[in-house]
């Protein structure tokens, strides 16, 4: 039988659309390409691909979370009138405090000065952010609900004042899903002795998202930085481990469908890859000394040392493709709030909020820097806030009491517009008067700058859509670039 033969451009002509089967199944082999692939019939357990309701200006978020309340007055808001009245007694209606104990109006012990561009006033607490103003939108009309510690940072990480709900962090991840493979969406870091604020790591929970979505703490400064995924066994073994346990789950969860077998899964296969991922994150003598120093990991105050730490570890997460990072207060003891809270001063507020200021003030100041010069700060999001602000009048002789009716916090990068203050407080910086904002308008306006709908983004619990700005929020545009 006469068998014609073929040239070489003929098979490739005849056999060419082989080849992208051939493509997709490297691709499919990959964890990274699957993320759209519904498991077991259950839509809630989809891993996302960063598929956005509108176009994102930004990818990343870093959430600077200053715990135990930052005094407005005394940082982002100047108060003249407070210097005027010093030791009157507050001439209008004081609602009852935290402790009670209310003294007189108290005037800021730090000055305020003008920076960059825009003239934004920044207090002398914050002389390096001070320098990088240009890129910080003030929002100077903050309020929250309640006007306690574990409260307010429940109420400011999960729009919510009590445990069960996710986590913001949670809900970028299980929104956009995760850019690196080998790392979680959502890491908090932590060194110095840094612990969770008041409220404890539930602060960082996947709530009734799907598990792989909550928040894993680093220790920047330790070895594991993630104790419980340290090796105990050669990566061969521990191979052969993981996959009796993934064929042994996956049978269980064929059986009961419950979605958190099918998110312990893949937990234990991220964690397994973290093993490598994480001592390479945390290895910094890749970085310049330069770079070092412009941080403050040279200070000899460990507290600046340990959080410039965090800084740079943040910078190189992004690098990374992680989605949510958060950054942890250390307590620098002496004249500083208990270590869940470090900002919380009740007395000697100079010295506790001037402690505070000084360990956080270089290495945040200089992330702003260093992302901006690596063309990363426009698509990373930067988040300053504590969960409250602070009275314009005295507890004891020189401390602040709680004020939820007013404070400031501020964004940097992500395309919001620098060197602007939104908002307003009233001559004594007591109660909003201007623009007032909740937590849910800041957390539409974060979502927003990500790409995605705050009233969209929604996970079916307990027989309703839920979302994390509840029935709530408007996006700030008015700071938008």
């Amino acid at each position: 039988m006469y068998q014609q033969q073929l040239t070489r451009r003929q098979v490739l002509a005849r056999t060419s659309t082989g080849f992208g089967l051939l493509a997709l199944q490297a691709l499919m082999s990959d964890q990274s390409y699957g993320t759209n692939l519904k498991r077991a019939g259950n839509r809630d357990l989809e891993d996302r691909l960063p598929v956005t309701h509108h176009p994102a200006r930004a990818k990343h978020v870093i959430f600077c979370y200053m715990s135990g309340g930052v005094s407005h007055v005394d940082s982002f808001d100047p108060k003249p009138r407070l210097k005027l009245d010093h030791g009157k007694p507050m001439p209008v209606k004081i609602e009852r405090t935290q402790f009670n104990q209310n003294g007189n109006v108290m005037a800021s012990p730090f000055e305020f000065k003008q920076w960059g561009e825009s003239g934004l006033p920044v207090s002398s607490m914050f002389p390096e952010i001070g320098g990088v103003a240009d890129e910080l939108a003030v929002i100077r009309s903050m309020t929250s609900s309640v006007n306690e510690h574990a409260q307010g940072n429940y109420a400011m990480h999960t729009g919510f004042p009590f445990i069960g709900h996710p986590s913001a962090g949670a809900w970028c991840n299980y929104g956009l899903g995760t850019e690196n493979q080998t790392l979680p969406g959502f890491v908090v870091l932590q060194s110095g002795g840094a612990v969770p604020p008041h409220g404890g790591i539930g602060l960082f929970s996947n709530g009734f998202l799907p598990a792989q979505h909550q928040g894993s703490i680093i220790q920047a400064d330790r070895t594991p930085a993630v104790g419980n995924i340290a090796p105990g066994l050669e990566k061969t073994d521990q191979r052969a481990h993981l996959d009796l346990i993934r064929r042994l789950d996956e049978t269980f969860h064929a059986q009961t469908n419950d979605s958190s077998i099918d998110a312990a899964i893949r937990n234990y296969e991220t964690a397994f890859k973290m093993q490598t991922a994480v001592p390479e994150i945390c290895d910094l003598s890749g970085e310049s000394e330069a770079t070092k120093t412009m941080y403050g990991l040279d200070s000899s105050q460990p507290d600046k040392a340990a959080y410039a730490r965090q800084c740079l570890l943040a910078r190189r997460l992004v690098e990374s493709g992680v989605r949510f990072i958060e950054l942890s207060c250390i307590s620098v003891g002496i004249g500083a709030g208990g270590s869940p809270n470090p900002w919380d001063q009740h007395g000697a507020l100079a010295k506790g909020h001037g402690a505070m200021a000084n360990q956080v003030d270089q290495p945040i100041a200089a992330l702003i820097r260093d992302l901006k010069q690596r063309g990363l700060l426009d698509e990373t999001l930067i988040i300053w806030a504590g969960e409250f602000g602070r009275t314009p009048f005295s507890q004891g002789s020189d401390g602040r009491d709680h004020n939820p009716f007013g404070f400031s916090i501020w964004m940097a990068g992500g395309g919001v517009k620098g060197g602007t203050a939104y908002g307003a407080t009233d001559e004594f910086g007591y109660r909003v008067t201007e623009n007032p904002c909740t937590v849910y308008d800041l957390w539409a306006t974060v979502l927003y700058q990500l790409g995605l709908d705050h009233e969209r983004l929604t996970y079916r619990y307990a027989g309703r859509d839920v979302r994390l700005t509840d029935v709530h929020g408007n996006v700030l545009k008015d700071l938008l670039a």
